[in-house]
């Protein structure tokens, strides 16, 4: 990450876009907007981008369909922008792999903070992988490749993780055969403390049961805890 983080703001609402953009340059950032999906895609390609501020609402492709592109296709972190109440909306974006969302209408410094907090956690992630360039973290026969973000099996299989499933699965590695509560769990993924009926960390572990379990229904690696949150039930081993 550069000095002066660059973010691309996609919305359809021309108001949003240029009120976001002038913001965040007066705060210390880089800002560049697009309109709709079109639009996005000609400045990624021609662009390097830190993180992505998505709405969900756009004519043509919607943010929700835009988010499970870019995080099946590139490790860009996505803060969703959704409707005040569109709670379904958001929970879908965290599942697919935005890394955190901000309902209509909102206080543009809540936004940079969100931002800051999302690009602290992709800086830590990177720092460690480069700590453990040319390594990889061994567990129950999958091989995660902490540089590319990727779970390979015995077989050759490999599965892509988002940025939101990489944070998931790190942490638990790192904390083996660990009871983990859901606010543990959110606090040390995305920094913030959950809601009464919050249910954002349920959705990321069948998510990420459904990339690395050999049975999503049956689960035997990431176990459910009752009342007390998830564990993984795995030896972990760094190999070179």
């Amino acid at each position: 990450m550069t000095t002066m983080p660059h973010i691309l703001v996609v919305d359809d609402h021309r108001q949003i876009r240029v009120s976001v953009t002038r913001f965040l340059e007066r705060s210390g950032m880089r800002a560049t907007a697009a309109k709709d999906a079109q639009e996005m895609d000609a400045k990624l390609a021609n662009g390097q981008y830190d993180l992505m501020v998505l709405d969900v609402m756009m004519p043509g492709e919607d943010g929700l369909s835009v988010c499970r592109r870019i995080s099946a296709e590139k490790r860009l972190p996505i803060i969703m922008l959704t409707a005040l109440g569109q709670e379904t909306d958001r929970i879908v974006g965290l599942e697919i792999g935005a890394d955190d969302y901000l309902p209509k209408p909102f206080n543009p410094r809540e936004l940079l903070a969100r931002i800051k907090a999302v690009l602290r956690r992709t800086s830590s992630e990177q720092s460690e992988a480069g700590e453990l360039s040319g390594r990889n973290l061994r567990f129950a026969g999958l091989t995660l490749d902490t540089d590319t973000h990727v779970v390979s099996d015995a077989d050759g299989n490999r599965v892509q993780l988002t940025s939101a499933d990489f944070r998931l699965l790190t942490v638990m590695l790192a904390r083996p055969r660990t009871v983990l509560s859901r606010e543990q769990l959110l606090d040390l993924t995305a920094g913030r403390s959950a809601g009464p009926l919050d249910r954002t960390i349920d959705n990321q572990i069948s998510r990420l049961r459904r990339k690395i379990e050999a049975d999503p229904l049956r689960p035997s690696l990431i176990s459910t805890v009752r009342n007390r949150g998830y564990s993984l039930n795995a030896d972990v081993e760094v190999i070179a």
